[in-house]
């Protein structure tokens, strides 16, 4: 045997042990999984099996994985049967995995769903609780870690698109047993101090150990009670957290909350401008309507010759003035002839007419007029209207006509 073997020599006869093992060629195992992600290229599935002392990486293949009746995910117990070998690139052994049964609800799994119905039931995670986030907002918190991803990607989305909004970071440790704490009283100061108009909290994917933090059950009670509308962004589209739920809005990644927390400049730049262009097509349009009205006045014959118009005018206003000279003077004189032969009716009723012929108008005391000599008596006084004046008598007599007394 030589004395000295090459890595590649060592791990394959590490290798050769663990296949000859007649427990490792086909073994069960009864874990927790964590860690799961599924390969969209391959098809393959990667995750860890884990129970309280242990774990152990695993991978299953796509031919295997194809007769799967369930989606495995983090938290969950389960049965794994297959290989145990080593995978010399990596250094490490692991499980090849040829079948896969759930084994019921993971410790973490069972935690979470429990707290999850609990809070649900007291309403923390009700729609019509949850306030609609600024249009426009001066101020963005940001709460994560200080050295992770998440900040560096938020910080990028937000100034490229809103580059006007103030970025207040606090930062705050986002797994770990003293997550929840720090993620907390970053909360309570970002709300005292930090004057900002809507929170993003949240942190990159990973397991449901390493999101465990955004479970807390009193930082998801803080948030649900947040006076400023919060965005919850932990993990990756498929992981969900208690603060989620209670957020007034979840975003699938820390990116896609700086996306939701600010509008888009380049996205308002080109409704500016299509409005700009609006306004401009509709001002060109109203000067050429303009113009075309101006040059169809102008093209009328008062404007182009007006003296020679206001002469037609004056003539035809000296013809009208004439016309109706001549007319109001016809029906003057038709009135006046009208007047003059009524006159002439009035006056041949008229009792003055009479009295011109010789004929006197007699009136008693009372201004009464005298027709019948039974209408006085000896001694009354009778007024007598002559043509020129008035003459008063007294009855000395009355002699009825026939010698009637």
């Amino acid at each position: 045997m030589k004395d000295t073997l090459t890595v590649t020599e060592i791990t394959e006869y590490i290798k050769q042990l663990v296949d000859g093992d007649e427990v490792l060629s086909y073994a069960a195992i009864s874990g927790e999984i964590s860690n799961f992600k599924a390969h969209y290229a391959s098809g393959h599935l990667y995750f860890s099996l884990k129970d309280d002392g242990a774990q152990i990486k695993a991978v299953m293949f796509r031919s295997a994985a194809a007769s799967l009746d369930f989606q495995p995910q983090d938290g969950e117990a389960v049965k794994a049967y297959g290989r145990v070998s080593v995978y010399p690139q990596g250094g490490q052994y692991q499980m090849y995995v040829t079948r896969l049964v759930r084994d019921g609800a993971g410790a973490l799994w069972q935690k979470y769903e429990q707290l999850k119905k609990q809070l649900e039931s007291e309403g923390l995670f009700d729609e019509s609780r949850k306030r609609p986030l600024p249009r426009f907002p001066k101020r963005v918190g940001v709460i994560t870690s200080r050295t992770g991803a998440a900040v560096r990607d938020i910080i990028s989305v937000l100034t490229r698109r809103w580059p006007m909004t103030e970025i207040v970071f606090c930062g705050a440790s986002v797994q770990g047993t003293d997550a929840p704490a720090e993620l907390r009283a970053a909360l309570r100061l970002m709300a005292e101090k930090g004057n900002v108009d809507t929170v993003i909290i949240g942190r990159g994917g990973g397991s449901i150990e390493d999101l465990w933090a955004f479970n807390d059950e009193m930082l998801v009670r803080d948030i649900a009670a947040y006076p400023i509308p919060i965005i919850s962004a932990v993990g990756h589209e498929t992981d969900f957290t208690l603060s989620d739920f209670a957020a007034d809005m979840r975003a699938p990644t820390p990116s896609a909350a700086a996306e939701l927390a600010v509008p888009d400049r380049a996205e308002y730049i080109s409704r500016i401008a299509a409005l700009d262009g609006r306004m401009n097509n509709s001002l060109v349009s109203r000067i050429n309507d303009l113009r075309q009205y101006i040059d169809s006045i102008s093209s009328r014959g008062v404007m182009r010759s007006p003296l020679a118009s206001l002469e037609w005018r004056k003539k035809d206003l000296l013809s009208k003035s004439e016309l109706l000279h001549t007319r109001i003077e016809a029906i003057k004189n038709q009135k006046q002839a009208a007047l003059t032969t009524l006159a002439s009716g009035l006056n041949a009723l008229s009792p003055l007419s009479i009295i011109d012929r010789g004929y006197l108008l007699a009136t008693d005391d009372g201004g009464k007029t005298v027709t019948s000599v039974s209408d006085v008596k000896v001694g009354d006084s009778v007024k007598l209207r002559f043509t020129d004046g008035y003459a008063v008598t007294r009855v000395e007599n009355t002699e009825p006509l026939n010698g009637e007394s």
